[in-house]
C-alpha cells in the first residue's frame, strides 16, 4: 500500500462533496498534468490511502482521508466536448488522461495547514515542501504519512 496527496479546490470538489456522494465514492477526474497522470495510470492502486488537500482557498491544507477503490482507467471527461476537461487529441483507442475512484474515509476536525506542515522538521520529502514540487497528485512517504496523519487527526498512528 502506498500513500498519496490529492489536491483539490474545495469550492469545486472537496472533502465534504466526497462525504456526501452516493456510497461516499467518486471518480478523481480532470487531472491534466502528465506526471500526475502517470501516477494515476501507473502507480495509484486499490487500497492506497489519500490525503485530500484543499488548495486555492482561504484554509489551505489537509482536510481528510480517502481510499482508492478503483485503479487507473481512462478519464471520460477527455472525450466530452462539453466538458472543461475535453481533449480533442484523446481517443478511446489511445486515451491521454486517467482517473481513479476514491472513497471517503475521514474528515478532520480542522484543516492541517500548509504552514503547520512546513514547520515539521521531519517533513522534507513531500512535494508540498519542495520548491517546484507541487503536483496535484503526489506520493507521500510512509513516515511522513504517519506524522501528518497524527497531526491532522489528533490520533496515534
Amino acid at each position: 500500500m502506498r500513500h498519496w496527496l490529492f489536491k483539490t479546490e474545495p469550492d469545486v470538489f472537496g472533502i465534504d462533496h466526497l462525504q456526501n456522494r452516493p456510497d461516499q465514492t467518486e471518480p478523481w477526474d480532470g487531472v491534466r498534468n502528465y506526471q500526475a497522470r502517470n501516477f494515476l495510470r501507473d502507480d495509484v492502486a486499490v487500497g492506497d490511502n489519500v490525503f485530500i488537500y484543499h488548495s486555492s482557498c482561504k484554509n489551505v491544507g489537509i482536510a481528510g482521508v480517502a481510499e482508492v477503490v478503483k485503479a487507473g482507467y481512462p478519464d471520460s471527461t477527455q472525450f466530452d466536448p462539453d466538458s472543461d476537461y475535453y481533449d480533442p487529441k484523446a481517443t478511446t483507442a489511445s486515451p491521454r488522461w486517467f482517473r481513479v475512484d476514491v472513497k471517503f474515509v475521514e474528515k478532520f476536525n480542522q484543516i492541517l495547514s500548509l504552514q503547520t506542515i512546513k514547520a515539521q522538521p521531519d517533513i522534507t520529502e513531500i512535494g508540498l515542501v519542495k520548491k517546484g514540487g507541487r503536483l496535484s497528485i503526489m506520493p507521500v512517504e510512509d513516515k511522513e504519512w504517519e506524522t501528518l496523519y497524527r497531526l491532522a487527526s489528533g490520533k496515534g498512528t
